[in-house]
């Protein structure tokens, strides 16, 4: 059983290369509380991170300098210990002649890809036998703008692989496009296959594909919505089916929306307001993949850049940037509300929350 997996979170933040960035947790499956276990430094900004948990190993951004002195993207590679989180650092590579914003692992936990959201572009790395990350075998640059001021260049903001493992999904915020790849494994590359426009000034930020269902769901940072999709997983196509607001329609205030997650169950589809500092909470229909509003719960803190549910979906935890904590909340299965456990991690800046199951 889950409950019976030894359980961490690993957090990234905003911090200085000289300052903690990274922070491993144990977590009570059973109570939701987090015990901080270990902190590193070393990283500028080590704001987000994917996870090998099989493997015992952690992925995090950070910046650094190229040959000629020039703010680039690069990517440190960590194990960490089973039975403690401590984390060990095996090697950093550099990824993108552009700072980086997003890092996943595909399916095989044989690559990297990255995102660039200053750069408008993307990348894939391999990993080497030890977990260390090699060098950059494919660089894929956006081009073109939208309507809105901040979108007068592309602006990739993430990168998210289907459960085939065939084809990667990718947020451009300043394009107002989601944008599908092919992931050719044996050759190390991103092909362009597909992509869709939403609607001008939405800002396409972090995607999320249904556990089980032909759905996918991206969360739009500009317009503060949810746009709903069908997805063919043997075309890699993506059709439009439904934009919700994620926002109280009595709310005026200013907004940005970061990230979206599905409960385990697949029932349920969350999503982060900056502003409101809110999850707006959603029931799923099965049958159509349409998205119906249940509640907005509060953050309890400012500006909730990321969240996580926990592997069971028991409890959402949320990062809370501007008021330095993490939020646990309990998650009601039956009908998918949020409830403050009561428990607070104090962490500075704290960003990107990601959950291993050992064992």
């Amino acid at each position: 059983m889950e409950s019976k997996k030894k359980v961490f979170a690993f957090l990234g933040s905003y911090a200085d290369a000289a300052d903690p960035g990274l922070y491993a947790c144990k977590f009570d499956p059973e109570t939701g509380k987090l015990e901080l276990t270990d902190q590193t430094a070393g990283l500028q900004n080590p704001t987000f991170l994917d996870v090998n948990a099989e493997g015992l190993k952690l992925y995090a951004i950070t910046e650094a300098t190229d040959s000629e002195g020039k703010r680039c993207g690069a990517a440190a590679a960590y194990g960490f210990d089973p039975e403690t989180g401590k984390l060990s650092l095996l090697g950093k590579e550099l990824t993108l002649p552009a700072t980086t914003c997003h890092i996943t692992l595909d399916r095989t936990h044989t690559y990297i890809m990255v995102a660039s959201y200053h750069g408008g572009m993307i990348g894939l790395s391999p990993l080497l036998e030890d977990g260390r990350i090699g060098k950059t075998s494919d660089i894929r640059r956006h081009e073109g703008s939208s309507v809105l001021p901040v979108q007068n260049q592309a602006r990739a903001h993430s990168v998210f692989v289907d459960r085939s493992n065939r084809y990667a999904i990718v947020c451009d915020l300043g394009l107002d496009r989601v944008v599908t790849y092919k992931l050719d494994v044996a050759a190390g590359q991103l092909l362009p296959h597909d992509e869709v426009r939403i609607a001008p000034g939405s800002g396409p930020r972090h995607f999320v594909f249904h556990p089980s269902l032909p759905y996918g769901y991206v969360i739009n940072e500009l317009g503060s919505t949810i746009t709903a999709f069908s997805y063919d997983p043997e075309e890699g196509k993506l059709g439009e089916i439904q934009t919700v607001p994620t926002l109280p329609a009595s709310y005026k205030g200013e907004n940005a929306c970061a990230d979206i997650h599905i409960s385990p169950d697949g029932k349920f589809l969350y999503g982060s307001n900056r502003g409101h500092d809110s999850i707006a909470v959603y029931a799923i229909d099965s049958s159509t993949g349409k998205l119906t509003l249940v509640e907005h719960a509060s953050t309890l803190g400012g500006h909730p850049r990321n969240f996580a549910l926990s592997p069971d979906g028991r409890f959402l935890l949320a990062a809370n940037r501007d008021s330095n904590q993490i939020v646990t909340f309990a998650w009601d299965s039956a009908t998918g509300k949020l409830q403050s456990t009561g428990d607070r991690l104090d962490v500075s800046k704290p960003v990107c929350i990601k959950f291993a199951a050992i064992g």
